[in-house]
């Protein structure tokens, strides 16, 4: 056995002493041997792998083939959020049934109703062929080309309105339209926007474009409550859409833009304009002539109607539930109406108008009743009835209120701690070139506050507004109080040179006879349909001044009629506050306060602005006929 050491070299024998005593071993020496370490060889790189072209091919279809999968999983979970919640479109079809609107009194007794609620339906062969051409013209030019979604159209409108910088032109077809009013709300959301596009496309597929504008003739709202064609020819004209003319059917045809606003009942003014712009859209389109374009916009005329006691308040509370009322079904508007003082409201300013107002050159009036407390307005009346208007003054008019602008400047001097008592100069004064001077052309020296307001003082009000911080701040107290019509920035709003509304002003003046708390005008308490209430509950009042302001101004507007310019609407037994207003050359007459209560607020004047006799002023007509109302307000 040989034991190989490959590691250490071997001793030289040299390095073994002589003397030494070792035995010997058994065994053979060792023998170290030294091996030759081996060559080092380079090994070549091994040469690239080929790429196996089938193997990446089959990785692509894989990507393919996932992204398949997981992007169509996408866009159905994309689809189901879109849709879960879109109606069933064949229901909403299968009933061409115009709903109705039943209005119900404070007392829940139905007084008046809109809507058609025996009518026919529609179809292309019942109407004038000037209606659905009217339409399409306006609406839609493209209708009988399109399918469904006009591309060129919506292109068009995106370069209009981007060129415009704002929305000027809509891309909307009428099948979308019919889409929308069918099945959909107005909110202006992506979803209901991507859900109107998908029932565009089934009304497309299962309707041919005859069937989807008969649908549209039905069911399209055209304000005061009325659903379709027939029932807005019925309710702005007195006569089916069967034998509506040319500028009839251009007007119907002008109001699914904005029902509210366009309709006459509303604005005359604005319904004739946009009729002119129906009729002029008809040139363009080839359905008519430009001289019968100009024959029918000069025929444009609305007939005298009577018009009922109820009226006024049912087309004002119907304008505001307008765009909440569902298309699809009858629906019942609770209101605030009373009938008693309407009848009493309307008849007391047609005998005041056709006696002592025609006299005074006096044709036109309106009259509002609210509880000071709330807000609910009572009755309304929009005009004379003997004028066989529509134009509700009450709501929609705007006019100079005079001095009965002029509680809101006494108001700002209260805020900078003066008090009734408190003694303000009455005398000449200048502001510029402006010497503002009173009715009687002399003047008092110093007086209250309260006597100040009691004779409607000029001098002392332009004061009083520079105590309160000027024009700005005086606005912003109107404001406030519920008055939000724009007001002039210089110191003639001190004898009320703005021009504002009949009931925002009535509702401004209830802060002073409820202690303090600003009111909303509203004479709606619930809209119902198929059980469900579609309305919010009407505002609660909110405090805006202390009751100590509320109760001095309260006061103060006691004096107005206890010894100043309102004594005319006294009532023995009864505290009566308010305020007259009288313009330049008698142009507007008002008469504002409260009883028992109740705010009524009263505006006489003519539709011309021209202006009445010199006599007239807010402590004579309207003062007497607020006494009149106030009458029928105190009885039980």
């Amino acid at each position: 056995m040989y034991h190989i050491n490959s590691g250490a070299p071997r001793p030289p024998s040299s390095a073994i002493p002589a003397s030494a005593d070792y035995t010997v071993s058994p065994f053979p020496p060792i023998r170290y041997y030294t091996y030759p370490e081996p060559p080092i060889v380079e090994v070549p790189p091994a040469p690239p792998r080929p790429r196996r072209r089938v193997r990446g091919f089959g990785r692509l279809l894989w990507w393919a083939l996932m992204l398949t999968v997981w992007g169509g999983l996408a866009i159905a979970l994309v689809l189901l959020w879109f849709t879960w919640d879109m109606p069933r479109p064949s229901s909403a079809v299968g009933s061409l049934r115009r709903p109705s609107l039943v209005l119900t009194d404070q007392t829940g007794r139905s007084f008046t109703h809109f809507g058609d609620l025996s009518g026919s339906i529609l179809t292309l062969q019942t109407v004038p062929a000037t209606l659905p051409e009217a339409l399409v013209a306006v609406e839609d030019r493209r209708f009988w080309q399109h399918g469904g979604l006009d591309l060129i159209g919506m292109a068009r409108a995106v370069v209009v309105d981007l060129v415009s910088g704002r929305v000027v032109q809509g891309g909307s077809t009428l099948t979308q339209q019919v889409a929308k009013t069918l099945f959909l709300s107005n909110a202006r959301t992506l979803r209901r926007k991507v859900q109107e596009l998908l029932l565009t496309l089934w009304l497309t597929h299962h309707f041919t474009p005859s069937e989807i504008l008969e649908i549209y003739l039905n069911r399209v709202y055209l304000g005061a409550g009325a659903w379709g064609m027939d029932a807005a020819a019925q309710t702005y004209f007195g006569i089916p859409a069967a034998q509506l003319n040319l500028w009839q059917s251009a007007m119907l045809a002008g109001l699914p833009r904005a029902p509210s606003r366009f309709n006459p009942l509303a604005d005359p003014e604005a319904a004739t304009a946009r009729t002119k712009e129906v009729l002029a859209a008809m040139v363009r389109s080839g359905d008519i002539t430009q001289a019968q374009s100009d024959a029918a916009a000069s025929a444009i005329s609305f007939a005298p109607r009577a018009v009922g006691g109820d009226y006024w308040f049912a087309s004002w509370a119907a304008q505001q539930a307008g765009p909440l009322i569902p298309a699809d079904t009858d629906s019942k508007l609770a209101t605030t109406f009373d009938p008693r003082l309407q009848a009493a409201a309307q008849a007391d300013l047609a005998a005041l108008l056709a006696g002592p107002g025609a006299a005074a050159n006096a044709h036109q009036g309106a009259v509002v009743v609210m509880d000071a407390a709330t807000g609910a307005v009572r009755a309304l009346v929009g005009g004379s009835e003997a004028g066989h208007s529509f134009f509700n003054r009450a709501v929609l008019a705007r006019r100079q209120p005079g001095s009965s602008f002029k509680p809101f400047v006494w108001l700002g001097a209260l805020m900078q701690g003066m008090h009734p008592d408190d003694t303000v100069l009455d005398a000449p004064i200048h502001i510029g070139n402006w010497h503002p001077g009173d009715y009687e052309h002399h003047f008092r020296g110093p007086v209250s506050l309260s006597t100040g307001l009691a004779l409607s003082l000029n001098t002392v009000s332009v004061r009083l507004m520079i105590k309160a911080g000027g024009p700005l701040v005086v606005a912003g107290i109107a404001r406030q109080l519920g008055v939000m019509d724009p007001l002039p920035n210089d110191m003639t709003l001190a004898l009320g040179s703005g021009s504002v509304g009949l009931l925002e002003m009535t509702g401004a003046y209830a802060t002073f006879f409820n202690g303090g708390r600003r009111v909303t005008p509203h004479g709606i308490t619930a809209l119902t349909a198929d059980g469900h209430d579609l309305v919010p509950p009407p505002p609660a009042a909110e405090p805006v001044i202390s009751p100590e302001l509320a109760g001095e101004m309260r006061q103060m507007l006691g004096a107005v009629v206890a010894y100043g310019t309102g004594t005319a609407a006294a009532i023995p037994g009864y505290f009566v506050g308010g305020k007259t207003g009288t313009t330049q050359e008698s142009r507007d007459v008002w008469f504002i306060g409260g009883v028992d209560g109740r705010i009524i607020g009263i505006w006489i004047g003519n539709d011309d602005n021209s202006p009445m006799s010199k006599d007239t002023a807010g402590g004579t007509l309207p003062a007497t006929l607020f006494r009149q109302i106030a009458l029928a307000v105190t009885q039980p």
